[in-house]
């Protein structure tokens, strides 16, 4: 069976836990060479680098902050240096920080904004002049369907992941004429290890009002991102692709 992601190199930000750990394994699975950067949790990128290097393919993590412009330029010459080439940018690094508006301090909204929405400007910015060289390239952006609708608490939050959405579309329009396409990824109620320190009749609540009711996993959000990065979606940009389970149906 052919892997979607064969002989191709992408680069996935925040991938030590949840989705961006999801979607490391995913993209290996499919023949993808993966560079991954984590903030500060040593042993679980080295973990994830040995899991990742067992099935066959070439991986290596980054201890880098993407919401540093220098340090994002720094990553992105790092990686062509070890792997030659880059064909997918995943912008998958965040941060939330909820409160009620009346309550939110400055630092906590401006560090949600540099963390969740300067990181994908830096990392994008970065990455561009390799994809214009090679004439291709595939952005995939993590953003939420709280950046869609909102949610009571996390102005912060949807404000940042909203901000990605346009970003997405402009860069879509800005790069499409040179084969490089730009795509955001709107998860919704996703069932990570911070999900499960949440109280069960709470995290029950949430999976009735869903349609297909079941929270996503971070497998679902991640083979999504296996479709973008792949050729299957060589004539998809600038869009928004909600994995939500019907949740904003």
């Amino acid at each position: 069976m052919s892997k979607l992601l064969e002989n191709k190199t992408a680069i996935i930000t925040g991938a030590t836990r949840g989705i961006g750990r999801g979607i490391a394994l995913a993209f290996a699975r499919n023949g993808c060479n993966v560079a991954f950067t984590y903030s500060s949790s040593t042993e679980a990128a080295q973990n994830l680098e040995k899991e990742l290097n067992s099935l066959r393919i070439k991986a290596k993590s980054y201890q880098s902050n993407a919401a540093d412009f220098d340090q994002a330029q720094q990553l992105v010459d790092e990686v062509i240096k070890e792997f030659e080439t880059v064909d997918i940018l995943v912008n998958n690094a965040g941060i939330t920080k909820d409160n009620l508006l009346m309550r939110i301090g400055e630092d906590d909204f401006d560090q949600v904004i540099e963390v969740n929405l300067k990181s994908v400007f830096n990392m994008t910015k970065a990455i561009q002049r390799t994809f214009l060289k090679q004439r291709h390239g595939s952005l995939i952006h993590m953003s939420s369907v709280v950046g869609i609708k909102g949610n009571a608490g996390q102005s912060n939050y949807a404000a940042s992941k909203a901000g990605i959405i346009g970003f997405s579309k402009a860069i879509a329009l800005e790069l499409g004429s040179r084969n490089i396409r730009s795509n955001v990824i709107a998860p919704g109620f996703i069932e990570t290890e911070m999900t499960e320190k949440l109280p069960e009749d709470v995290v029950q609540k949430w999976r009735e009002g869903i349609p297909l009711k079941r929270g996503g996993t971070p497998e679902d959000v991640a083979n999504a991102c296996v479709f973008l990065a792949s050729d299957f979606s060589n004539y998809i940009t600038g869009q928004v692709l909600q994995v939500d389970g019907g949740m904003l149906t």
